[in-house]
């Protein structure tokens, strides 16, 4: 099946992705960066990180979290205790899900 030329996106999506563009670009500029810079430090081209600012829902969603993290752009909680709360839960979850599923916790035994 061919690949649609564009994907139909909420309303929702397009203003939160709006919002996220235009928090990044202001945390660049209240951080006195330019377009170059910050795309530099990201490790983006600069025509991707003005696809961002505009809220183009065609970035990754890696490049978009890294830009935002530089800029001070809070994504998440930033409460310790609602972070360990959110991690104790899903590893609540991890716990209830079979064994092949779950990720492997032993470490590298390197006692010579």
């Amino acid at each position: 099946m061919p690949k649609p030329a564009e994907r139909p996106y909420s309303q929702y999506t397009h203003d939160a992705l709006a919002l996220l563009g235009q928090l990044i670009r202001e945390g660049r500029l209240a951080k006195s960066l330019t377009t170059t810079e910050l795309a530099t430090r990201a490790g983006i081209s600069r025509a991707l990180l003005q696809r961002i600012e505009r809220g183009d829902p065609g970035c990754a969603i890696g490049a978009v979290f890294e830009t935002a993290v530089i800029c001070g752009v809070a994504l998440f909680d930033s409460d310790e205790r609602a972070l360990a709360a959110k991690k104790a839960r899903h590893a609540e979850k991890l716990a209830l899900m079979p064994k092949a599923i779950r990720q492997s916790r032993t470490g590298v035994k390197d006692d010579f």
